[in-house]
């Protein structure tokens, strides 16, 4: 069962903790204007601007607060190949409380749910004994009435396991919504086809946002392999943007396995795009020279190309 990942500095700054500088030190707000770019662009620990700390707490906060999810099938659709013949149901996550404009749609067949269960039951029988799988009917299974009322029957299957606390954040649960695309999108990324890949992330992306929010971890491997793609597609400004996105994490909760190949990215990125990176280069530096750093020697590509293999 997981559980919470707490971080190592959850002290919260606020706009009113920020002193504002004596009268009369307009030379060090000379300097300090001369390296407001600088410390813009390099998003270090020690070097974030007010508005950019101010940004990214809010997103820590919100990381611990409760993300209720909504689940809906609305449409479903019948394969009928040569050997098989089976229908898949297209299941929405929606985030509710606000108006939702990030829907985005899986498919998954009846055995995928019967998979789902039987996994979770192996660590939360006592807890699911009131959970009840929808079962197929022995016959008509095709038939339009019976498609419906199955499909209602799932969408609040879905429902009743993410009631459970101990159900919602356990890896299985968030695997049911995400592991297919990420399989798929981290093979099309193996295999050169950057654009396909890049599409599949960012729909997982999304769903693993909002299903993930107890383990904020859990986005840093899809944000990377989305850097990766938008690199190899040569747009080096989302990729830039996407590696900024990733670092307070990986900072963050120290996640030393990425935060060497992230950095090294960000520096080249920046050199590419013409903006200053003294700031990245420094911190990789540092990193790199420490005796007690444990620095991964690949770069983020190859770390990348590792997953789901």
């Amino acid at each position: 069962m997981e559980e919470d990942l707490e971080p190592h500095d959850t002290e919260a700054v606020d706009a009113t903790e920020v002193s504002p500088a004596p009268e009369g030190s307009s030379a060090q707000q000379e300097k300090s204007s001369s390296n407001a770019e600088e410390a813009d662009v390099g998003f270090g620990a020690s070097c974030l601007t007010t508005a950019e700390l101010q940004q990214h707490w809010r997103a820590v906060k919100q990381e611990f607060r409760s993300v209720k999810l909504l689940f809906d099938i609305p449409t479903t659709r019948i394969i009928d190949q040569k050997i098989s013949k089976y229908v898949v149901y297209q299941v929405v996550v929606i985030r509710s409380g606000s108006y939702d404009c990030e829907r985005v749609a899986i498919e998954r067949r009846y055995s995928d749910f019967l998979h789902l269960h039987q996994e979770l039951l192996l660590d939360f029988s006592e807890e699911m004994e009131d959970i009840v799988m929808p079962r197929k009917k022995m016959t008509r299974n095709f038939s339009e009435e019976n498609i419906a009322e199955r499909r209602v029957a799932l969408r609040d299957y879905l429902t009743q396991l993410y009631s459970l606390r101990c159900v919602r954040k356990s890896q299985a649960f968030v695997a049911f919504f995400t592991h297919k695309e990420l399989k798929t999108s981290y093979d099309l990324l193996r295999g050169g086809r950057f654009s396909r890949a890049l599409e599949g992330l960012q729909k997982v992306l999304v769903l693993q946002e909002k299903l993930s929010s107890h383990n904020p971890t859990l986005v840093v491997p899809t944000l990377c392999a989305i850097l990766v793609c938008q690199r190899d597609l040569e747009d080096f400004d989302a990729a830039f943007q996407t590696g900024r996105r990733a670092l307070p994490t990986v900072r963050r909760y120290e996640l030393r396995q990425y935060q060497g190949p992230l950095l090294e990215a960000l520096v080249d990125l920046g050199y590419s795009l013409g903006l200053p990176v003294a700031q990245l280069q420094d911190e990789l530096t540092r990193i790199q020279d420490s005796p007690n750093e444990l620095v991964s020697d690949m770069s983020l590509k190859e770390l990348v190309v590792q997953e789901f293999v």
